[in-house]
C-alpha cells in the first residue's frame, strides 16, 4: 500500500478559496489533483472548464488530470492542454471514436486517460487498454460529489488488475467516487493504484485527511 497515490477531486473544495485549498493539498503532499470537467449534457451537472484550470495552475505544480466528462472532448483537447493539464482522461461512453481522440490526446503530449462508469465492463476497454496511461473505474455515477461508494464495481477492479499485470502492462488503475478511509483499504486490495477523493479529503482538514489516506 506505500505505492498508493492520492488524487483529491477539487470539486469538493470551496470555490471561493480554492488556490488557497489546493496549496494545502500541496503540504499534504498529494500526488495529483483531479479536475472533474462536466458539461451538462454527457453528464447532468455543470462544473468548470479550461478557464478556470489556467487560473489555478499557477498555484502548485502537482499535476492535474483533467477528467472531461463531457460528450465532445476530441473538440477541446487543445485547450485543455493550453490551460496546463498533464493528464486528459475521457470517457469509453461517448459516442465519438475513441481510438481517435486517445491517440489526439498523445499527440499533444499529455498523458492519457480512460474511464468507465459503474455499470460499463471491463470488456469494453480492452482493446485500448494499451493506448492509456491510466485507467479510470468510476465507483458512482458521474456528476455529483459525495455519493455512496457501489460495491460492486470491486470485481471490475480486481478483473483489471489481473488482466493489466498478465498483460505487462504499465496502465495505473485510478478509482474515483465515494471513496472514504472506511473502504479505502478494500479499494487498494482489489487493485487501485491511485485513490480520487473528494469530499474525504475536502471536508474537514485537508492536509490531515491526505496525511491519513497516505498512512
Amino acid at each position: 500500500m506505500g505505492n498508493i497515490k492520492v488524487a483529491p477531486s477539487i470539486l469538493s473544495a470551496d470555490f471561493s478559496q480554492l488556490c488557497h485549498e489546493i496549496r494545502e493539498c500541496e503540504r499534504g503532499k498529494a500526488d495529483y489533483i483531479h479536475l472533474d470537467v462536466m458539461d451538462g449534457h454527457f453528464v447532468p451537472n455543470i462544473s468548470f472548464g479550461p478557464v478556470v484550470i489556467k487560473s489555478i495552475r499557477k498555484c502548485t505544480k502537482i499535476p492535474f488530470d483533467a477528467h472531461l466528462m463531457i460528450e465532445r472532448p476530441d473538440k477541446y483537447i487543445k485547450d485543455f492542454m493550453k490551460a496546463g493539464v498533464d493528464i486528459i482522461t475521457v470517457h469509453r461512453e461517448i459516442n465519438v471514436d475513441i481510438e481517435t481522440i486517445l491517440r489526439k490526446i498523445r499527440n499533444y503530449g499529455a498523458e492519457v486517460g480512460i474511464a468507465i462508469n459503474p455499470d460499463t465492463p471491463f470488456s469494453k476497454v480492452i482493446d485500448f487498454i494499451d493506448n492509456v496511461d491510466y485507467l479510470l473505474i468510476m465507483s458512482v455515477y458521474p456528476g455529483f460529489s459525495g455519493q455512496s461508494f457501489i460495491e460492486d464495481v470491486l470485481p471490475k477492479i480486481r478483473e483489471a488488475r489481473e488482466f493489466i499485470d498478465r498483460e505487462g502492462l504499465s496502465v495505473k488503475i485510478s478509482v474515483d467516487g465515494g471513496i472514504k478511509h472506511n473502504n479505502f483499504k478494500r479499494v487498494v486490495d482489489a487493485g487501485a493504484d491511485i485513490i480520487v477523493a473528494a469530499s474525504a479529503i475536502f471536508g474537514g482538514n485537508i492536509v490531515r485527511n491526505i496525511s491519513d489516506f497516505k498512512k
